[in-house]
């Protein structure tokens, strides 16, 4: 049976939630997942592996949530917070245009002090003006799903009004972040002040519906049974035949090193499980089939050297420069906060396949000496 639903997942056939459990936990060679995933990669976007120079730009950790997985978070006051102010964050994008970045990914904590005149859709708006002006052709790559509740929730406005100030203001694209597992049994142990499974796919749907892309994403390894991991990657095949937004799906193991001590004892692994990770990576790839073409792993969570393993279990793409990536380091993470150019692309070229520097939304961009096209 296995060797069956591989062959028809190879081809691109869709498989059922059933069958994609089975692959997740039915003992048989792994070498087959990996050819299978590997060949539908191959099959839907060729041997290239893509990057994009991006940085990472977190305004603040002061956050009024306190999930069990997050070593990132503060209160204010509390030592090691910190939230910037616009003259720090020109600095950073003025920085990262001069690295030849081609978008900014500005999330933040859900900071309630976080206002302008009474409104915190204005602060938001503010944030996007700052690095707007200063960048004035950047794709600004901003505000998970859980933001956009937060500033909706906060100034009592439709979510539908928030996202299109956002979009009107500047904004190109979301991240599908916050997402963590879409089953709310999991939700209410991990992260039960963030909104629910429901919520988070109406915001993304909204979002979509008004022509703003989003990624998607899946925080594993932790308290999850493998049954809901195929449910997220149901709702998210769903959503994709509704909507076509999605961009991409990155997997994002936990790591528990500096997470709060509950759920680090619960899982009792400091570390993503390879293994396992690359397992479900090749899964992901043929359950979401050709509705998701790009994949990519996390370097930061599985270091460089498991990225590239994973760009071999059906990722066609290695991420981005990140430039200073905070949360995940914050926990613990050994991957690094940053990579240069030259490192990604050694990374792939080790693989013996191309590489090709790639906008947010999967355009070509020939690099800095003609950044220009990137945009």
């Amino acid at each position: 049976m296995i060797s069956t639903i591989l062959e028809r997942a190879r081809q691109g056939q869709e498989i059922t939630p059933e069958e994609g459990y089975l692959l997740l936990t039915e003992p048989y060679p792994q070498a087959w997942l990996q050819q299978a995933a590997d060949d539908l990669r191959r099959t839907l976007v060729g041997e290239p592996v893509s990057y994009v120079v991006n940085r990472n730009l977190n305004f603040t950790n002061i956050c009024e949530q306190h999930c069990s997985f997050c070593a990132f978070r503060r209160d204010g006051g509390q030592p090691g917070s910190y939230w910037l102010t616009s003259e720090q964050m020109v600095a950073k994008v003025q920085d990262a245009l001069g690295q030849g970045a081609t978008e900014i990914c500005l999330q933040g904590g859900l900071h309630p002090g976080a206002q302008r005149q009474g409104s915190t859709l204005n602060y938001y708006l503010d944030l996007v003006s700052t690095i707007k002006t200063t960048a004035p052709k950047i794709h600004l790559h901003a505000f998970s799903p859980q933001e956009v509740q937060f500033i909706s929730r906060q100034d009592g406005i439709s979510i539908a009004d928030v996202l299109k100030a956002l979009q009107e203001s500047g904004v190109d694209s979301l991240p599908g972040t916050a997402a963590e597992v879409l089953d709310d049994r999991v939700r209410r142990v991990i992260c039960p002040e963030k909104i629910d499974t429901a919520t988070w796919l109406s915001i993304i749907t909204q979002a979509h519906e008004m022509g703003i892309p989003t990624t998607s994403t899946m925080l594993c390894g932790h308290v999850e049974t493998s049954h809901q991991q195929i449910q997220h990657l149901h709702h998210l095949r769903e959503l994709q035949r509704r909507t076509v937004g999605l961009t991409e799906f990155i997997l994002l193991p936990f790591v528990g090193a500096q997470a709060p001590a509950p759920l680090r004892r619960r899982v009792g692994r400091d570390q993503p499980d390879l293994s396992a990770t690359l397992r479900l990576t090749a899964v992901a790839r043929l359950f979401l089939g050709r509705w998701v073409k790009h994949h990519q792993p996390s370097w930061v969570k599985l270091e460089l050297a498991g990225a590239v393993q994973a760009l071999q279990w059906g990722c066609d793409d290695i991420g981005g420069t990140l430039m200073e990536e905070h949360i995940t380091t914050m926990a613990g993470a050994k991957g690094g906060t940053g990579k240069t150019v030259q490192e990604l692309q050694n990374a792939i070229a080790a693989l013996g396949r191309p590489h090709w520097q790639r906008t947010t939304l999967y355009q070509p961009c020939q690099g800095v000496p003609e950044l220009l096209a990137c945009f």
